[in-house]
């Protein structure tokens, strides 16, 4: 092979391997931008341990190569990471690969602008969400489920009196039903006892 078509093979894949440094150091370093202040908060308020997956795919945090970790990422997958990245304004479309549905609604609903605010005082970030959000359908707001360190995406985990009002208030017509149902099978099976001893007696007196 000619000298010059190895110099241009070697140039070719020297600047191959410095664009691939480049990209890999650059998804280091926006991965190592977590916010670990909201799961500080949490954990603190709550006095419950938490970790990355309350907001992430990874349980472990954005960092390394597993499922929902920068590292695994397929190209059109980093394409989705930085336009949620680039969501600066609340309303945007946001489906970033590395945050679950309740991350990605956070980004939506408030911006990223905003939440870089927020990590000086992630207990605004409470109030910033409001309570309308409830994306497990359990009845207590994705908000109250972030300050309580519970599962906003699992309608079985949340403050165990909330969930139990909560399920009562929504099922308060089966509720009504089962106790009714109950009461009705109680007088029943009474009034049968009754009768048989009734019965009883009255053969026995016959006797």
């Amino acid at each position: 092979m000619p000298a010059a078509r190895r110099g241009g093979l070697l140039s070719e894949c020297l600047a191959r391997a410095a664009s691939a440094a480049i990209v890999t150091l650059f998804c280091t370093a926006a991965a190592a931008v977590a916010y670990p202040e909201f799961q500080t908060f949490a954990e603190k308020h709550s006095g419950r341990p938490t970790n990355c997956a309350m907001c992430h795919v990874s349980p472990d945090g954005p960092i390394g190569d597993g499922d929902g970790q920068i590292g695994s990422l397929s190209e059109s997958e980093m394409a989705r990471l930085n336009k949620a990245r680039a969501a600066l304004e609340p309303g945007q479309d946001v489906d970033s690969p590395i945050l679950n549905e309740f991350g990605n609604h956070i980004i939506k609903a408030l911006g990223k602008s905003k939440v870089l605010e927020l990590r000086n005082d992630p207990a605004k970030l409470v109030e910033a969400l409001g309570t309308k959000s409830d994306l497990d359908g359990d009845g207590i707001p994705d908000s109250l489920e972030y300050a309580e360190g519970t599962d906003p995406l699992n309608q079985f985990h949340g403050e165990p009196w909330r969930l139990f009002v909560n399920n009562l208030s929504r099922e308060k017509v089966h509720v009504f039903l089962a106790l009714a149902a109950t009461v009705a099978l109680v007088f029943g099976l009474s009034n049968f006892i009754r009768g048989i001893n009734v019965l009883l007696e009255r053969r026995l007196g016959g006797d």
